[in-house]
């Protein structure tokens, strides 16, 4: 049995007339994370820069305690990072006294440790400021001219912030278990799953809502009743009037409209927003009321996401595309913009994403 994710997510730009090939090796797709916080040189936590390689940010902090000698609970990370990729993260570990370990002697393939430092707190999730990508897309089609129009657009004018493919499972299988789960076939769930099933619910229910105003052209054009996000935080504020100054942050990237990250509470959001929103979902009962039954609080998240940095270059039948995203938000979600791009047979998308 599969839950097919039933909502398909319009373009901002018009569907791709490009195409290619991502994550043909593991270099193709690397990740830097750009952490929120410094080492401050003295504490019971070592903060450890590690490099890994094909393979999850959880087996790799596991690892990493078993290395130390520490419960697992001791080490932390920021985010989660794409399994399929080189990426680059920082993990924290509680030593109390413990000796450091000789990081430099670990052997494999999976993950090495860059460097090291003191910190007086445990790194926490979230911790993040977002990620740098490196992306190759190989065996390119396209009229180049056009993809660099679309790119342009998009440094200029962002990007919907969908959520990737990567949150919902291979074959949506979070969204099977989460079925499981609100109709309480499922039992000691461990709490980490179970956060995976319920973001994929929410994640389905903001891209249905998102994937309606790309739809009708006004996911960057506030209603009446709008809260706006502000850039990279998840600050936010209701507006009433839509006046210059408002219409002149949306336009210089400053704020964005928001939608829904379901839970208990009432609506964050008034007037056309808030009928809009209910409409959408109204067919959605079922998940709406199993994200409040587990106790998630209603949230919102930025419709729009503004894309730094963004640079591409052509060489031969690739395209080299490097760019910086805030926390919480897909490479994935970009590429999709420009290039319909297709995935080695063996790739299937994995629970991480890039956080």
């Amino acid at each position: 049995m599969t839950e097919q994710n039933p909502t398909p997510l319009p373009f901002a730009n018009g569907a791709p007339q490009c195409r290619g090939v991502i994550r043909s090796c593991l270099d193709d797709f690397v990740v830097d994370e750009i952490p929120l916080v410094e080492p401050d040189g003295e504490g019971e936590h070592l903060l450890l820069h590690v490099e890994k390689r094909d393979s999850n940010t959880a087996w790799v902090a596991a690892s990493l305690a078993r290395l130390a000698g520490v419960p697992r609970v001791d080490v932390s990370y920021a985010g989660l990072k794409d399994r399929h990729a080189v990426t680059r993260q920082w993990f924290s570990i509680r030593l109390a006294g413990k000796p450091e370990p000789n990081w430099n002697a670990i052997e494999s393939s999976e993950f090495k440790v860059l460097n090291t430092a003191r910190h007086s707190r445990k790194l926490r999730v979230g911790a993040l400021k977002g990620n740098r990508f490196k992306i190759r897309v190989r065996a390119f089609e396209g009229d180049e001219a056009l993809l660099r129009s679309t790119l342009e657009n998009i440094a200029r004018d962002g990007i919907p912030n969908y959520f990737g493919e990567q949150r919902f499972g291979t074959d949506d299988s979070n969204l099977v278990s989460a079925r499981a789960l609100f109709n309480g076939e499922l039992k000691r769930v461990k709490r980490e799953k179970r956060g995976f099933y319920l973001s994929a619910v929410r994640s389905l229910l903001f891209n249905k809502v998102l994937a309606a105003r790309v739809a009708a052209g006004n996911w960057n054009c506030p209603l009446d009743g709008e809260r706006m996000m502000l850039d990279g935080t998840r600050s936010s504020f209701p507006v009433g009037e839509i006046d210059e100054s408002i219409q002149l942050r949306l336009q210089e990237m400053d704020i964005h409209l928001s939608g829904p990250l379901w839970g208990r509470g009432e609506s964050l959001v008034s007037g056309a927003v808030a009928e809009l929103e209910s409409e959408i979902l109204s067919s959605d009962l079922f998940w709406r009321e199993g994200l409040e039954r587990f106790g998630l609080q209603m949230e919102r998240r930025a419709l729009r996401v503004a894309v730094s940095d963004l640079t591409w270059s052509f060489q031969g039948g690739e395209v080299a595309l490097s760019f910086r995203l805030p926390k919480g938000c897909f490479a994935t979600a970009l590429l999709r913009e420009c290039i319909d791009y297709r995935q080695p047979s063996s790739f299937s998308p994995l629970r991480e994403s890039s956080t």
